[in-house]
């Protein structure tokens, strides 16, 4: 099966190397990944979506080297080599294979290189197309493979987003308030909480008046919605770069608006209220504001950091549209 899988690289792939391929990194990476669909059947979404997810906690992480090719999957040496191979940066493909390591030679020079974008990318479909094809296949693949629950789950939205807008470019942002509304804000990040315990502040509070809108800052897929005593009626949306956005204290949500729904920079998501402090329905025990925060998942947990550095960013770059 393996000697027939690597037949069917070598026969599909041109024998040249990437460096060539246009100077816009989407464009390279969707060339990639497309070859890596007409090799294994499988959807080019899938690949994007697991490279993206490895790219984001890769820059995340001190404990994983930063990516520096156009794929960003990182296979470690002894799942590459094979956990019995006493060499774990072996580049033979016959050796790997009799150890039962995931690396090949993807692009037909003979080394099965595991800092090699072809060879990276093509022995992950290998992977994944030894489950087979359809959804929930590759579902079972990608728990076998990260053994965590929440990262398939990330990984099926990227998939989801990817799929939706047929395009890699979903990093742009929006300011969560329209321009045209009133509001003020400066960073309270860190600031100390008291009600429901001491606590500190995760996120920056954006003060507005009563159903002023609100919009999703990103491209993302509406992970959360509902009610919690410390923030409300609250929605968590989650990016393409693992980043989830927290949207607290509101007053109301847009029609439409559930779980697992696409949103993109800009889209009306609810209003600004007060609602939270308290069992669901409770509201006023505080000025209307949107509390906005932004949390960051490493593949092993989340945490918050600051939002003001990133909302003025967004504002400033939306005054100079206008301009």
């Amino acid at each position: 099966m393996k000697t027939l899988w690597c037949i069917i690289v070598f026969l599909l792939i041109p024998f040249q190397s990437f460096a060539a391929a246009p100077n816009d990194l989407y464009d390279q990476r969707m060339e990639l990944y497309k070859k890596a669909e007409a090799i294994s059947l499988i959807p080019w979404y899938y690949f994007a979506a697991v490279d993206q997810y490895e790219r984001s906690i890769r820059q995340a992480r001190r404990d994983l080297p930063k990516p520096t090719g156009i794929i960003g999957i990182y296979i470690p040496p002894e799942r590459w080599a094979g956990p019995l191979n006493q060499n774990k940066e072996d580049q033979n493909p016959f050796t790997i294979s009799q150890f039962g390591g995931m690396g090949i030679d993807g692009n037909g020079d003979g080394i099965a290189d595991r800092t090699n974008d072809e060879d990276v990318l093509f022995a992950f479909a290998r992977f994944l197309r030894s489950y087979g094809t359809d959804h929930t296949h590759i579902k079972m693949a990608l728990w076998d493979y990260y053994e965590r629950s929440k990262t398939v789950d990330i990984i099926l939205g990227k998939v989801k987003l990817y799929k939706h807008f047929g395009t890699l470019q979903l990093d742009q942002y929006a300011f969560p308030i329209p321009r045209r509304f009133e509001y003020s804000y400066r960073s309270t990040w860190g600031d100390a909480r008291g009600w429901g315990g001491r606590r500190i502040h995760e996120g920056t509070d954006i003060f507005a008046h009563y159903g002023t809108p609100v919009r999703s800052t990103c491209y993302g897929i509406v992970e959360l919605k509902g009610w919690n005593k410390y923030g409300g009626w609250r929605i968590g949306i989650r990016d393409i770069n693992n980043t989830y956005h927290y949207f607290a204290h509101l007053n109301g949500f847009a029609n439409g608006l559930e779980e697992g729904t696409i949103v993109e920079p800009g889209m009306l998501i609810g209003s600004v209220g007060s609602s939270g402090y308290g069992p669901p329905g409770t509201s006023g025990k505080f000025p209307p504001h949107l509390h906005y925060g932004m949390y960051k998942d490493n593949g092993y947990t989340e945490w918050s950091f600051d939002p003001y550095p990133y909302l003025k960013q967004w504002e400033r770059q939306e005054r100079m549209k206008k301009r």
